[in-house]
């Protein structure tokens, strides 16, 4: 029999090999080994490479060489695990045979169950940053304000809140679809509606809205502002098909018909998940013959209501002078007051001088002063 000496190194392992068979791990020191021509051979490896890689990898782990040496993981397919090495976050792990030296470096690994869609663990943020996370991992960043819904295969999973989520990859076709949760405002422009007197009208109206119930607003429905759009303009052409155009244009200011409009409107959205907040009608828009018309019975109404003013305040100022004029017929002393106030505006204004021809009533005059 031949003897070959072995000596394997401290950062080293060896395999001893029989007829192209893994027998022995060799550790550490000096090994006396049987050689040809019994077909032996011996492959040292580094423990410096954490991550240790072989052709004969399964047959060392099922005859148990590495055990004490390494840390075995065989991860089913619906497994994954978070590999640490000297504390440190390393990487993500799939499905089959890992295998890491434990000896220079410390290696921790955690196996997670990947049937729950979505990742919960404290260090999410390093393994969604890790190289190679994203064979893995599908990040999901959620601002706030919305919710995100996750689907398999057209099946919906998850409702996700706002935040930073790691969904797990290989459960099918994933579809994350996000739902805006916040008010938002839908603008129904050129809306155009017959009257019940048969005269055509154009509306523009705002809806305010939002979305309660994410999952009705996307399961039950194509597209919720399409729906909502429709139901809206519904709203609209049954109140204002049942009124007239003077009913229409009396009811405008007082928010009679914006009201009935939001009634009907949150009634047939709430099956949907949304919630109409407010409606505002922004215009009423009439015909170009309609506006004149109404133009000229607005200009004939208001002259006519000019003129009854000036009347009134002619009728007014007659009637005061007519009461003053029996005042000043009962007590002539308060007529010739009046005069003298004239006299004494007209000085202050000119430079005037006055004559009074009639000598009584300068006599009058100076007797009063």
């Amino acid at each position: 029999m031949f003897i070959q000496r072995v000596r394997v190194g401290a950062t080293e392992r060896a395999v001893f090999y029989r007829h192209d068979e893994p027998v022995r791990l060799l550790g550490p020191g000096v090994h006396w080994l049987p050689a040809w021509p019994l077909a032996a051979k011996v492959v040292k490896v580094s423990v410096r490479e954490v991550r240790f890689e072989s052709p004969d990898l399964d047959l060392l782990v099922e005859r148990g060489l590495l055990a004490g040496e390494a840390i075995l993981l065989d991860l089913q397919d619906h497994e994954r695990a978070l590999l640490w090495i000297d504390n440190r976050f390393a990487r993500v792990l799939g499905p089959g045979r890992h295998v890491y030296w434990n000896l220079l470096q410390k290696v921790r690994v955690e196996v997670l169950d990947a049937r729950r869609l979505r990742v919960e663990h404290p260090d999410l943020a390093l393994a969604l940053a890790s190289p190679g996370s994203a064979a893995f991992l599908e990040q999901v960043d959620v601002d706030s304000g919305y919710v995100a819904l996750v689907f398999a295969d057209g099946r919906l999973l998850e409702i996700l809140p706002p935040g930073t989520h790691a969904l797990w990859r290989g459960r099918g076709r994933l579809r994350v679809v996000k739902v805006d949760q916040r008010v938002q405002v839908l603008d129904l422009t050129g809306q155009e509606v017959l009257t019940s007197d048969l005269v055509t009208v154009r509306v523009n109206l705002v809806a305010s809205f939002r979305v309660v119930d994410p999952v009705a607003a996307l399961t039950s429905l194509e597209d919720y502002r399409q729906a909502l759009y429709r139901e809206v303009q519904l709203a609209v052409r049954l109140a204002i098909s049942a009124r007239s155009l003077d009913g229409l244009l009396a009811e405008r200011q007082s928010e009679i018909l914006v009201q009935e409009i939001e009634a009907a409107a949150k009634s047939a959205v709430a099956a949907f998940g949304l919630e109409v907040s407010a409606i505002g009608l922004r215009d009423l828009i009439l015909p170009g013959e309609v506006r004149a018309l109404i133009h000229r019975v607005t200009e004939a109404r208001k002259t006519a209501e000019a003129s009854l003013v000036i009347r009134r305040e002619e009728t007014a100022a007659m009637r005061s002078q007519a009461n003053t004029a029996k005042i000043f017929e009962t007590n002539p002393m308060l007529l010739r007051l009046r005069e003298l106030e004239v006299l004494e505006r007209v000085a202050e204004k000119a430079n005037l001088q006055v004559v009074l021809g009639d000598p009584g009533l300068r006599e009058r005059i100076v007797k009063m002063v």
